[in-house]
């Protein structure tokens, strides 16, 4: 058998044995014509390998199994994310060998990734979107760490060429209205409506909702913790739930009890399936509600930054703001600053209260 695809799986798979060697591994790919590239180039390879004494050169494709299986082993928050970047990268890329990617492709890879696109909406509406030095860059940090593992931990390669991050990138605050974000969660499956609404009550990071448990909540009293293992600044927050949050806690437990029947282990992930965490958001279910909803550039953690941003409109301080949302420094919270005017509003009437003065002081002869 050369190549086949699991039952289990959407991906092809090869099974393959040269000098008594066999190799049977994930090609990564969905497609049956670029599997079967793959497998032919790594047959080819082996056998020079063998025969010939060279040193064996990897695939584009190679690495990138093997960096999305490190990563779902290490449960990296970011993994989602990389899977979006990577699946782009092998249409350009695809059976590559690693030692092929130069300072061309990575200039013609930027460019392509530069390039505007159009979005159609469900209704028709059609949108240009152009991605930004942001959007970019979070690409390129994908490319540029698959690379370096590539080089340093697993020695595929010698070198990598320099990718140097694009300019003129500024701190991303992206947010939507509550009528938007009605929308969006109307068109989520059941599972990442209650997950997402739960980060705009809460502001919590993706991974602290994800790997939510029971034995961190407390119902009775509103309470809601993060170990400072799981905070990005390392110190423990506590997380005040809203009557929402509650709801949808109280929600989820009541599904989970329903499913129990033959389970004889306690619950433990507040946002499970079959008994285990939800890992996956940013899935094709996510990404469809957002085209659904008719929102743009739009990412998970944006929810976070919405929290944030509905809390600024509404009046909250800053330095309250902070230790809700566990920030180490008043800085990273000063980016919501200007979405409210509140701090300011006792100065706009100085210039008025100045005039009446001078023109009473001119009245009465007097001065200031």
């Amino acid at each position: 058998m050369a190549i086949y695809r699991p039952k289990e799986s959407s991906l092809w798979w090869l099974d393959v044995t040269i000098g008594g060697r066999r190799i049977r591994e994930s090609t990564g790919t969905e497609d049956r014509r670029k599997a079967q590239e793959y497998h032919d180039k790594l047959k080819a390879q082996i056998w020079e390998q063998q025969r010939l004494g060279t040193k064996r050169r990897y695939t584009w494709r190679e690495a990138v199994v093997r960096y999305i299986r490190e990563a779902e082993a290490e449960r990296k928050a970011s993994i989602e994310n990389d899977r979006h970047a990577l699946r782009w990268l092998d249409t350009y890329l695809g059976g590559k060998y690693l030692d092929e990617i130069d300072k061309a492709v990575v200039s013609t890879l930027i460019a392509e990734r530069q390039k505007p696109y159009i979005r159609i909406y469900k209704s028709g509406q059609e949108r240009e979107c152009t991605p930004g030095p942001d959007t970019v860059n979070r690409f390129l940090t994908t490319f540029r760490a698959a690379l370096n593992k590539a080089r340093d931990e697993w020695e595929w390669i010698d070198r990598v060429p320099k990718i140097k991050a694009l300019k003129g990138a500024k701190s991303r605050i992206r947010w939507i209205s509550r009528e938007d974000a009605d929308k969006l969660i109307s068109h989520l499956p059941k599972h990442l409506a209650a997950m997402a609404e739960f980060s705009l009550q809460t502001g919590l990071r993706r991974a602290n909702v994800t790997h939510l448990e029971w034995s961190q909540v407390d119902l009775v009293r509103k309470t809601a913790w993060v170990l400072g293992e799981n905070t990005k600044n390392g110190k423990a927050l506590a997380v005040p739930l809203s009557d929402k949050a509650i709801e949808i806690l109280q929600a989820q437990k009541a599904l989970q009890e329903e499913d129990e029947t033959e389970r004889d282990e306690p619950l433990r992930w507040v946002f499970a399936k079959a008994g285990r965490p939800v890992h996956q958001t940013s899935t094709r279910a996510w990404r469809e509600a957002l085209i659904r909803a008719e929102i743009c550039d739009f990412c998970w953690h944006d929810l976070r930054h919405t929290w944030a941003s509905w809390h600024v409109q509404n009046g909250t301080p800053l330095h309250v703001l902070q230790e809700l949302g566990g920030w180490s420094s008043l800085k990273m919270v000063q980016r919501y600053a200007h979405l409210s005017g509140e701090h300011l509003r006792h100065w706009i009437d100085r210039p008025k209260l100045q005039l009446a003065a001078d023109n009473e002081n001119l009245r009465t002869g007097t001065s200031g």
